[in-house]
């Protein structure tokens, strides 16, 4: 199962480093300027701005000028039409605002070399909302960075709660955005916060589903032309189906597809010869971290459920049969099925199974029908907790 648009604002701020390949596009000569950025910088003589986009292919230049002494700058060029793009204060990638730009604007800024990630910025109808967000994003990055360094050294579970919490003050902002503006153009770098985590969709809020058609609908009526609503109304179209099947998965209603292969003895091994118990199906391997971090969880809840009906059905992605073997056995996987056609992502039981990475769990009933997936972690104890201890 795969999720999409995920944390678009942070990747786009980061996306960029020095080393990064800029790509080089031939400009008509006739086009003419529909554009206009300017600004003083405190503190920012003499530096060169750079407009960028991101495409497929790499960074591309859109525009570039320079500032002069007393730090003013005057940037004017040709987009063709409603686009993210960031505005790049000279050679550092850390000197970035994202600017959601529509033909015409004339956008006005006004900041310090110091803080030129919280400018003001006026000229635009989104470019309010724009100033308001990135003093809550700069707030964010900067805890962020201090839970990264930890010198209050803090537990795991602090520094995650903490961070949940400097996170929640991002999404709150952006989902209001939403609800109030959904046609406001700044909207397509807050989508990240309404969509589902890469853990899945057990803790998702599915109104936000009808919140990420809504902004959709509203930008694709007020730029119907915009390849990237576009693409943006097909991906929540794909992200719609998945939450679907999510449902369906849940449910108890579909059969889960056999699956037959070898064991460490070469012998093989279905699934359904299981029938009858509750069976985690556990997509893993030997090399996948991740994996291996959550073993310890697996064989801790296979022993407290083991004698209730509960049993695991390891499928692993290896290629390499002494290193399956040999990580069955540090780790202690200690239940009887574990099976492999050591074809890694050649697998055929991806395609049966959806998903795009691992670990990947989905839990059957004794029927062999899914009711839960994508289990790991205290989603997976729970889950366990409410069929074995009602």
């Amino acid at each position: 199962m795969k999720y999409y648009l995920s944390l678009i604002l942070l990747l786009f701020l980061a996306s960029c480093s020095n080393d990064e390949e800029m790509v080089s596009v031939e400009k008509p000569k006739d086009l003419k300027n529909n554009f206009t950025i300017s600004g003083t910088i405190t503190n920012g003589q003499n530096l060169t701005f750079y407009l960028e986009a991101q495409s497929e292919a790499g960074t591309i230049e859109v525009a570039k000028t320079k500032s002069d002494a007393s730090g003013k700058f005057e940037m004017i060029g040709n987009i063709p039409g409603y686009g993210i793009y960031r505005l790049r204060m000279g050679e550092t990638p850390e000197k970035v605002i994202p600017l959601s730009l529509v033909p015409n604007d004339n956008i006005k800024i006004k900041a310090s070399y110091a803080d030129f990630l919280t400018p003001k910025v006026t000229g635009g109808s989104w470019t309010s909302a724009m100033t308001e967000y990135m003093q809550v994003y700069q707030e964010f990055v900067i805890g962020k960075q201090e839970l990264e360094l930890n010198q209050k050294n803090l537990s795991d579970e602090q520094i995650n709660t903490r961070y949940q919490n400097l996170r929640a003050k991002v999404d709150k902002f952006a989902l209001n955005l939403m609800d109030k503006e959904p046609s406001n153009p700044f909207n397509y770098l807050m989508i990240a916060s309404a969509m589902p985590p890469q853990t899945g969709f057990n803790d998702w809020d599915s109104k936000n589903l009808e919140r990420l058609k809504s902004v959709e609908f509203a930008l694709s009526q007020k730029f119907p032309e915009s390849p990237m609503v576009e693409n943006m109304g097909y991906q929540i179209f794909q992200l719609e189906q998945s939450y679907d099947q999510h449902r369906m998965f849940n449910a108890g209603t579909q059969l889960a597809p056999d699956i037959s292969m070898p064991n460490p003895n070469g012998q093989t091994i279905q699934l359904s010869d299981l029938r009858g118990q509750y069976v985690l199906v556990d997509f893993w391997a030997s090399w996948c971290g991740p994996c291996r971090k959550e073993n310890p969880n697996v064989v801790r809840l296979y022993n407290k459920y083991k004698d209730k009906g509960f049993t695991v059905f390891s499928v692993s992605l290896d290629e390499n049969a002494e290193n399956w073997k040999a990580a069955i056995k540090k780790d202690g996987l200690i239940w009887p099925n574990h099976c492999s056609d050591l074809l890694r992502w050649n697998s055929p039981v991806i395609q049966d199974y959806g998903f795009s990475g691992i670990p990947y769990a989905v839990l059957l009933n004794p029927e062999g029908k899914f009711i839960g997936v994508n289990l790991r972690g205290a989603d997976l104890e729970q889950k366990l907790k409410d069929i074995f201890e009602k």
